[in-house]
């Protein structure tokens, strides 16, 4: 049997009750947890490349993202305060549906991760670049601030180098994190909630600069793609994209355990942080399409180009030399409409909001990567040397290493869209599958303790689960292919090395005193 190895759930729960975490958030904290978390590089960054897909009807491209994210936090957060440890839903489906399938829900958040933290490497890249040409005039080569674009030739990759050859910056911000990361510098609390600060900071005043000069026209047609369009585009399509804007809800989730009254205040938290961000963003949306206009691309025959392909790109960069790039060009949409609005100085301080506050997501999202890799190779189903200690700096050199190679090599060679879907790809799969196993527990084990229920399960987890496996099916062709060839790649390692030396195979089932998924580091997760 392959489905035949479960981590013991009792097993876990003895971990979490070792830890005996102090119930201390409410509601309120909750909420601004979750603000904070979801608030960063997807609407900073991703703005652009979801009005090319979707033209105004973008706005309705984060109201459905965000709808999905909710349910999909409701049942992320039963299974949070049941097995209230670290590990994300790898542990969740360990404990669930057996290690196979935890394998392949931890080798999708692998891809998530590392992939995730690339597009704030390149979105990092835009914003930087962009504020230094505005405010000193240089500006590197295309060829050195820009991947290649990269398509199908019916089913064979392509590749154009026209449109830039390498991206430095992101090279050089993905090298100094990992170093960071390496050395055991941490991101305290006081400075976490400083850049949480800026960044809502600056979206405030780009709200406030932008809404009292909306032009009704610039909504017409409100969605020119309409809602179901090919190969990603279309609203809906721009909501697979624009999915990335959100992923940090579930911090609030993995904070069931040390919340008072969870069954009341995680949904007030998770309910009450989407709905924040998903007005914010709907209004950002609005002050980026009143003001300066959001209408897709397209090209002489009137096809609206896909944003991350040669020829958009292409077509960008004649328009820029005529100084007549739309909003949908831009690499630093927020920064460049309020520039183009009457206000450069402010769009030149949201550049540098956006500068500051970016490369500490870059920091979360390849410490998180760690994590996953230091949770599996200690239940062996990874090579236990990756989770080697160093033995000055205490924290897991060699996994942050690999992990900052891989996360340099994909900024440097794709463009910001492509790799926000493609790590939509796997969060949407992993997301997918604990709506699933919340189903499952709630049939193979319904009397288990749990502080917090889904309410309607049998309504909610199927939305959840349909909405997920609808936004994937949304995706660019590129995007939903990366899913499986990946994970083909992830099957073959578990076959022919990990199902070998799994713990749980061997008869070793492990109960640490300390908190079971976090590898030794001083940089926690912000």
């Amino acid at each position: 049997m392959i489905f035949d190895r479960i981590k013991p759930l009792d097993a876990i729960l003895a971990t979490a009750e070792k830890k005996s975490l102090h119930r201390s958030l409410g509601a309120f904290h909750l909420t601004m947890l979750g603000i904070g978390a979801i608030i960063g590089t997807g609407i900073f960054v991703l703005t652009a490349a979801a009005a090319q897909k979707a033209g105004p009807g973008m706005m309705f491209s984060f109201m459905i993202a965000g709808f999905v994210c909710a349910v999909a936090a409701l049942c992320y957060s039963e299974l949070a305060s049941m097995v209230p440890v670290s590990g994300s839903a790898y542990t969740y489906t360990y404990a669930v549906m057996g290690e196979l399938l935890a394998w392949m829900v931890g080798w999708a958040l692998i891809l998530e991760y590392a992939v995730a933290a690339s597009a704030v490497c390149v979105g990092w890249s835009g914003y930087v670049m962009g504020l230094v040409e505005n405010t000193t005039g240089f500006a590197l080569p295309i060829a050195l601030s820009s991947g290649p674009a990269w398509g199908f030739d019916g089913l064979v990759p392509s590749v154009d180098f026209s449109t830039g050859v390498i991206n430095l910056p992101a090279i050089v911000v993905a090298a100094v994190v990992t170093w960071l990361l390496v050395i055991g510098t941490s991101e305290s609390a006081t400075v976490n909630a400083v850049l949480v600060a800026i960044k809502v900071i600056a979206l405030t005043a780009f709200i406030a600069l932008s809404l009292p000069i909306l032009k009704g026209e610039n909504f017409t047609p409100l969605m020119p793609t309409g809602l179901l369009g090919h190969d990603g585009l279309g609203v809906v399509g721009a909501a697979a994209t624009i999915f990335f804007a959100y992923v940090g809800f579930d911090a609030v989730s993995t904070a069931a355990e040390e919340t008072k009254n969870p069954q009341r205040n995680v949904p007030i938290g998770l309910i009450g942080s989407l709905a924040f961000c998903t007005v914010f963003y709907f209004l950002v949306a609005a002050g980026v399409i009143g003001t300066v206009g959001a209408q897709p691309l397209r090209d002489a025959a009137g096809t609206v180009l896909p944003p991350d392909g040669a020829a958009f790109t292409a077509r960008c960069a004649e328009l820029a030399q005529l100084g007549e790039a739309p909003i949908v060009c831009s690499n630093e949409a927020l920064a460049e409409t309020l520039r183009a609005i009457g206000f450069p100085v402010i769009g030149n301080l949201i550049g540098l909001a956006a500068s500051i506050a970016l490369p500490s997501v870059i920091l979360m999202m390849i410490y998180g990567q760690t994590r996953i890799f230091f949770v599996m190779a200690r239940d062996g189903l990874l090579p236990e040397k990756l989770a080697d200690v160093h033995p000055k700096f205490r924290t897991p050199w060699k996994m942050t290493i690999f992990t900052g190679i891989c996360v340099a090599v994909a900024g440097a060679f794709f463009p910001v869209g492509q790799l926000a879907d493609i790590s939509n790809s796997g969060t949407l799969f992993a997301f997918f599958m604990v709506a699933v196993a919340v189903m499952i527990l709630r049939r193979t084990d319904p009397n288990r303790h749990r502080p917090f229920r889904t309410p309607l399960v049998w309504v909610i987890a199927p939305i959840a689960a349909l909405g997920c496996l609808g936004l994937y099916l949304n995706l660019p062709f590129l995007a939903k292919m990366v899913l499986p060839v990946w994970g083909a790649i992830g099957l073959a390692i578990y076959f022919f090395y990990s199902r070998k030396h799994s713990h749980v195979g061997l008869g070793l089932i492990e109960v640490h005193e300390e908190d079971p998924d976090v590898p030794p580091s001083a940089a926690p997760p912000i």
